[in-house]
């Protein structure tokens, strides 16, 4: 039986974190620029700054059918590849709502604020 039902675009810290805790199958893309990665990262995540996404988009084709969760700093340019993997058939993708600033103050404190 095929998964046709889409999962929500916007996906909650604590969701996360349990998938995280639980090692469920999934990318999590942090979109943020390498200065904002050094600053500070959630730990199992993979870089792939917005700014460069269409050049490396090919770099994902491996994770078409897989769980993709996407974050930047607070949404916004994470809910924009998200819309834009969707939009190229990448049907389990979902941003993460509030990004890593919500992250920080949520669930790891010592995930530095900027």
């Amino acid at each position: 039986m095929s998964q046709s039902s889409e999962l929500p675009i916007q996906i909650d810290v604590q969701t996360v974190s349990e998938m995280l805790k639980q090692g469920d199958d999934f990318l999590l893309l942090d979109v943020r620029e390498p200065n904002e990665y050094a600053v500070a990262k959630i730990t199992g995540s993979t870089l792939l700054p917005l700014s460069e996404i269409g050049a490396r988009v090919h770099e994902l084709e491996e994770h078409k059918d897989r769980r993709i969760v996407v974050h930047c700093h607070h949404g916004g340019r994470s809910l924009q590849v998200t819309e834009a993997l969707r939009s190229r058939g990448f049907n389990q993708v979902q941003n993460m709502d509030g990004g890593i600033d919500v992250w920080s103050q949520q669930i790891d404190p010592s995930v530095n604020r900027y």
